[in-house]
């Protein structure tokens, strides 16, 4: 792939542009006074910047799956980031959420936000997923790395978890039409299958047989 004299891929380059697409957008709907957004302000943000760390979470995931499955190494510079951002997002997420659910008489109530976060369902595995991140979002640089050595790869594991409570949250909160929250745990099924080391195996296989065809027919002869 093509690079720029500085290092930086156009791949990189779209990642870091794309990952503020959803912010600026909301942004713009503001100074625009968007009547959806006018209707519940809080609600409409959350949702957005929940769904922006949802998406962005996902693409990390999927970086090691893709490069297994097509060989594409350029995009593996991407996990970092895409997992940085998906973390912007969910913090930002459950910081709109604080304000919009801790605000008693002019000021956040320490109660108001108890209840909110720990008592609905939805809310507390939410924030165990954004608990989960922050870690990983630490130590997401090469002197953590160099600190971890063999455990730095078992933290980071985590972040499948945290992919499977964000689904859950997700189903909750909306809790009767759950048809959009289920199509995006099917995607992270797809990529959790992809990491079985089996599965992983039989596709390399078969891109080495696509690859060396000739191979192949001698062997069949």
């Amino acid at each position: 792939m093509a690079t720029r004299k500085n290092g930086i891929s156009p791949l990189m380059v779209a990642l870091h542009v794309g990952a503020f697409v959803p912010l600026l957008w909301t942004v713009w709907d503001f100074w625009q006074g968007n009547m959806a957004l006018a209707i519940n302000p809080f609600q409409e943000v959350t949702f957005r910047t929940g769904k922006a760390a949802l998406i962005l979470l996902l693409l990390s995931l999927a970086v090691t799956p893709v490069n297994s499955v097509f060989g594409w190494r350029q995009v593996i510079p991407m996990r970092k980031w895409l997992g940085l951002y998906a973390f912007m997002y969910g913090l930002l997420h459950f910081a709109i959420f604080i304000v919009d659910n801790g605000l008693v008489g002019g000021g956040i109530s320490a109660v108001a936000l108890y209840e909110a976060t720990f008592k609905k369902r939805f809310a507390l595995v939410g924030f165990a997923a954004l608990m989960i991140l922050l870690p990983l979002a630490v130590t997401s640089n090469k002197w953590a790395m160099r600190q971890l050595k063999k455990n730095w790869k078992r933290l980071h594991r985590l972040v499948y978890l945290a992919g499977v409570l964000v689904i859950v949250h997700f189903i909750w909160l909306v809790k009767s039409d759950v048809r959009e929250p289920l199509i995006y745990g099917a995607v992270l099924t797809v990529l959790l299958a992809l990491r079985v080391p089996a599965v992983r195996k039989s596709i390399r296989n078969l891109r080495s047989r696509r690859k060396n065809p000739r191979t192949i027919a001698v062997d069949g002869a």
